[in-house]
């Protein structure tokens, strides 16, 4: 550990400038990062634990290179090409962790840690993706071309386990793997010109019953036939799928099963189009986008095929637990109750899995509601394909939260502990917790506790400790900890107060470490895999011109809302307050994003604004808001059938707070953010005239029904079914209530929330005579901006429009 220390004392800091940042400007702060100094990122392991890779730009490069370290020699070497080219991706160890499948540009390989070697096991210009191990781990699973293929190991031999058909085209032949189709000859006449018309029937009878040699040669042939089918291989089963799109093929450990999903597309969904305007044609060009919340969904139906009676069913979902019920929020219109309830139909489910026992013995299925109101994990029966229940997690608003998945595109943090015992994680608690089942008996236990959530859940290698990231301490804050596969106290791993982002070593004696503060960027350590070990610090890439600046550190705080709730908080406050006291209320995105921590945000452009805000006499609070994530199944669906509900007041609450607090005058409140952010200002600019005097609304969504569907059904289900949810929700019916000066600002070739719901709110304004608004558009933006040159000009604005509104005596 000493020579780590001498190592990385004796690093040189590269890629600094000498400048000094004396004063803050919109011009510095919205120009390309690159001035800041790059944070690594990218980071993972070697498959022998020996190096850490990771993405980094320590020479203020056009762009970021590859660089590697050792536990022993810390300091950064930029990888070769040679190298680069000889690494692995991701990919599947085998038991002992000693062996890795991989694919690579449609391509299979295999690392082996012991020679040292990356072996190609399928070269073709057909793709194969997908690798696995069977379970005796002597063969290679892989899909090529829609099947399902082994290999072995020792001695090459490949084999094609499936024979899924298409409509439109003909089955593989029915006389099985690699052997060609047609019909025998007999007697030198095609075997199907045997029946014929009577008169023919009557002279080949005729035939046999005169001439001995006739009947000889039917005797012989019919011996050859008998011979020839003993001789055959057995006929690989055509399975038809028509047009559906076929995934998550996989084959039972003991070989017998293979399961599949098929998953048919929805008819007449239609699609928006987003018009780019400026581009290398010098036409207007539409870019096929998505399609718009409450359009016909595509489902689906697993299937088992049990190679042993050569047969197919399907898994079948119409005796789950639930699987008619109806959301409360149907109460609310009569006549779609009475309708439903008569109708009374089985709900639209997603089949996870199944996941099998490592003996094969039991198989869990991981449902979801098509609606996400429900999560079963369900024993499944693979002779039957019927399912029974281990555990149901229901949620009248939508199921979510870290590890738990949702909307049935994963399956979440699961797996076997043994042959018996099945993990997984649920909030059950109100908090998203580890559970094991035992699929025999059916009891569960609870492994973890607290107001506090468990992220980032895996298991060791050799399946005796689970190892998660987890909020303990504060919701701020995370930290990397270990903990019996039965239960206990959970060790702390890391202990530098902050965001901790761990990869793990395969061999896990390491810890290759993510580190950042609030006001300090990420950089990159590396620790033994031991609670109370030292950090050591491998990069330094923070620039000097960065570092001359005296970041805030902004001040965490806790204030009541009207509903008695703990809303955290971040504050800037002004070293000397302009004597207008103005605030601004900053709205960070996503709805479900988290943004009061002890991190470095991903809002950096963001946090830096709010620093010159607060140096030119602003106080700015940045309010984790109700939807936040971090806080636990309340929070998170607290805005469910009313988003500008309950969060809005959050942010009324937090000047409410501000005031009270910090002396800002209640009538020079100003308020910005994007995306959800942007919704959010618009709401507050509409609905709450009295409390934000000034907003600036970027990339928002104006009308929920406009947005997507995976997003927005959770929250408000789909227009046509729950009118009233959108509208309480949706900006453009409130417009009327605009009183202060707002900037809306968006990119034109949005293709998350597109252009058309700006200009649809435009209209609305138009229509309602009001002048206190503007629109600032970005021909060249997308949702997230890039260039400089347009976070500039935006920004210009926001600053601008604070400026004449907040300061005014």
């Amino acid at each position: 550990m000493k020579k780590l220390f001498t190592l990385y004392l004796i690093l040189s800091v590269t890629g600094v400038s000498a400048q000094k940042l004396e004063k803050l400007t919109i011009e510095k702060i919205m120009s390309d990062p690159k001035w800041m100094g790059t944070s690594p990122d990218g980071v993972r392991w070697s498959d022998d634990s020996k190096k850490i890779y990771f993405n980094w730009n320590s020479q203020n490069a056009d762009r970021s290179s590859l660089y590697a370290i050792t536990p022993g020699n810390v300091k950064p070497q930029p990888v070769s090409l040679e190298e680069r080219k000889a690494l692995t991706g991701n990919g599947v160890w085998n038991k002992k962790h000693t062996i890795k499948l991989f694919e690579r540009n449609g391509d299979i390989f295999l690392s082996d840690l012991k020679q040292g070697k990356v072996l190609p096991l399928a070269l073709t210009t057909d793709r194969e993706s997908n690798p696995a191990f069977s379970s005796d781990e002597t063969k290679v699973l892989f899909m090529r071309n829609d099947n399902l293929y082994a290999l072995k190991l020792n001695g090459g031999e490949l084999a094609q386990l499936t024979n899924f058909t298409r409509t439109g085209t003909a089955p593989a032949t029915a006389t099985g793997l690699g052997q060609r189709g047609g019909s025998r000859q007999v007697g030198g006449q095609q075997g199907a010109a045997i029946a014929g018309n009577p008169q023919e029937r009557w002279l080949r009878n005729q035939q046999t019953e005169l001439f001995e040699v006739v009947r000889e040669k039917a005797k012989n042939d019919r011996l050859d036939a008998a011979e020839r089918r003993e001789l055959q291989s057995k006929a690989l089963k055509s399975i038809p799928i028509g047009e559906q799109s076929l995934s998550f093929v996989q084959l039972s450990p003991n070989g017998r099963y293979i399961t599949y999903r098929l998953i048919k597309a929805a008819d007449g969904a239609k699609i928006t189009q987003v018009p780019a305007y400026v581009n290398a044609s010098g036409f207007t060009e539409d870019i096929p986008n998505r399609t718009k919340v409450g359009s016909p969904q595509s489902s689906s139906q697993s299937f088992i095929f049990d190679t042993q009676r050569d047969t197919v069913y399907s898994i079948s979902t119409k005796e789950i637990p639930g699987i008619k019920d109806l959301p409360d929020y149907v109460k609310d219109y009569p006549k779609q109750l009475d309708e439903r309830t008569k109708s009374n139909e089985d709900r639209k489910v997603v089949v996870q899995g199944p996941i099998w026992s490592p003996n094969s013995q039991y198989a869990i299925a991981i449902v979801t509601a098509q609606d996400n109101k429900d999560r079963w994990v369900m024993k499944l029966d693979p002779t039957t394909g019927k399912l029974s229940l281990l555990d149901r997690q229901h949620d009248e608003a939508w199921i979510g939260g870290p590890g738990i998945g949702g909307g049935g595109f994963s399956a979440g943090s699961t797996g076997w502990l043994d042959n018996t015992h099945f993990y997984f994680q649920s909030e059950a608690s109100g908090y998203s917790h580890i559970y094991t089942v035992d699929v025999n008996t059916g009891a569960k236990k609870q492994l973890t506790s607290g107001k506090w959530e468990v992220s980032g859940l895996s298991l060791s290698v050799d399946k005796k400790s689970f190892y998660f990231t987890g909020n303990l301490e504060h919701p701020g804050i995370t930290h990397y900890y270990r903990l019996p596969v039965t239960g206990g106290i959970p060790v702390k791993l890391t202990s530098l107060k902050g965001g901790n982002e761990v990869e793990l070593s395969p061999d896990e004696k390491w810890l290759a470490i993510r580190y950042s503060y609030s006001n300090k960027p990420w950089e990159l350590y590396i620790q033994p895999n031991k609670a109370g070990a030292k950090p050591i610090k491998v990069t330094q890439s923070i620039s000097a011109e960065f570092n001359s600046y005296a970041w805030r550190e902004p001040e965490m705080v806790t204030f009541k809302n009207r509903y008695g709730i703990d809303v955290y908080a971040r504050v800037y406050t002004p070293k000397i307050a302009h004597p207008a006291k103005p605030a601004v209320v900053f709205v960070h995105g996503a709805g479900y994003l988290q943004n009061v921590h002890y991190w470095w945000s991903s809002y950096f452009r963001e946090y830096m604004f709010n620093n010159m805000l607060a140096d030119n006499g602003y106080t700015v609070i940045d309010i984790d808001y109700t939807g936040s994530a971090g806080y636990g199944r309340n929070w998170r669906t607290g805005i469910y059938r009313h988003m500008g509900g309950k969060d809005l007041d959050d942010q009324v609450d937090g000047v409410k707070f501000l005031v009270e607090k910090y002396g800002v005058n209640p009538k020079h409140v100003g308020m910005y953010g994007g995306s959800y952010g942007g919704f959010m200002t618009l709401m507050a600019m509409f609905t709450q005239p009295d409390v934000i005097a000034a907003g600036a609304a970027l990339r928002s969504v104006t009308d929920w029904a406009h947005y997507n569907h995976g997003y927005t059904a959770n929250i408000l289900n789909e227009p046509y079914n729950d009118e009233n949810a959108y509208k309480q929700s949706s900006p453009i019916y409130f417009a009327n209530g605009l009183k202060g000066r707002l900037l809306m600002a968006h990119g034109m070739v949005d293709v998350n929330v597109n252009y058309q719901d700006i200009v649809r709110l435009s209209q609305k304004l138009i229509e309602l005579h009001k002048n206190n608004w503007e629109l600032a558009s970005y021909p060249v933006e997308d949702h997230g901006f890039v260039q400089p040159s347009s976070w500039t000009d935006e920004y210009k604005r926001i600053y601008k429009l604070f400026e004449e509104t907040l300061k005014q005596q």
